[in-house]
């Protein structure tokens, strides 16, 4: 079987209720101003913290961002939930995991899209992580006090709505 490159895949094109009305290339949907789906997980440990990823400083939106320990662009042919699963094992190397299914969000900016959040538990240090340098830069513990210090100092380091996903899970 031919493994196809991520920038020849379809990604699922949606309406304004989430509901697949196409497949096209990334570039596509980039250029023509598409809604489409992305799955997203946010993962704790037994302490309350949360693991978040740095963005890989090559990906063409928000290099270098800290955001959610993992997310990916569902593909054509793929669900929500096959995708975090897919995407956990390939950028932080978590293999069989069973994922939560957590809130739904939409965003309406240059990139418009459903996020599906997916919610995961475990104990590892961050040094532990299998992480895919073509993805991710790094990943890191944050305290719910020391995410919010961060997020009021250093906004600019953070994915835009960052802000908002922290409300969403503390």
């Amino acid at each position: 079987m031919k493994t196809v490159e991520k920038s020849e895949q379809n990604i699922v094109v949606v309406d304004e209720e989430d509901k697949i009305i196409g497949h096209k290339p990334r570039d596509a949907v980039d250029r023509e101003g598409l809604r489409y789906r992305v799955s997203a997980l946010w993962i704790k440990n037994s302490k309350g913290e949360s693991l978040l990823a740095r963005r890989a400083y090559s990906k063409s939106h928000d290099p270098g961002k800290w955001g959610p320990a993992v997310a990916g662009t569902v593909n054509e042919g793929e669900s929500y939930e096959e995708n975090i699963i897919k995407e956990a094992e390939e950028e932080l190397g978590l293999k069989q995991i069973t994922v939560k299914k957590g809130p739904k969000t939409k965003t309406n900016e240059k990139h418009r899209h459903f996020t599906q959040w997916h919610t995961y538990k475990i104990d590892k240090p961050a040094e532990e992580f299998k992480i895919q340098k073509e993805e991710v830069a790094e990943v890191k513990w944050f305290s719910k006090k020391e995410l919010e210090t961060q997020l009021k100092n250093n906004q600019e380091a953070f994915l835009k709505k960052m802000s908002k996903y922290v409300e969403l899970f503390y």
